[in-house]
């Protein structure tokens, strides 16, 4: 979820919405925190590097390569490949103008580090 002061909206989402603060990041310039609003998943990543104000749909995949093969099949446009720290990752807009992103976990160590963590 792209955030234009993610401390406050940090401090929001678990003092009035009474999320659970998982981690809050300031390091290389970007500040990132993760709430979980449940006990379950989906949780919420606050970004102030995300340009836009829609937020991004992130789901992960067995095998991202796989994944991108078998959407080329269905006519599936390239989206932009990047690495996140938990694995590789294609980030596309529908045709709707919906954000979305798959990524493959190769570095499942990476989120569980992240967890607790609070630099903000």
């Amino acid at each position: 979820m792209p955030s234009r002061d993610v401390a406050a909206d940090l401090r929001y989402f678990t003092d009035v919405l009474g999320a659970r603060h998982v981690f809050a990041i300031d390091a290389m310039g970007t500040r990132v925190a993760m709430v979980a609003l449940t006990d379950d998943p989906p949780h919420l990543l606050l970004a102030d590097h995300i340009e836009g104000d829609a937020p991004i749909l992130v789901y992960r995949v067995p095998d991202l390569d796989v994944a991108l093969a078998a959407l080329h099949t269905r006519g599936f446009a390239d989206g932009r490949r990047l690495e996140l720290p938990v694995g590789p990752a294609c980030s596309f807009s529908a045709p709707g103008g919906q954000r979305v992103a798959i990524y493959e976990r190769t570095r499942a160590e990476v989120e569980q580090h992240f967890y607790g963590r609070r630099d903000f």
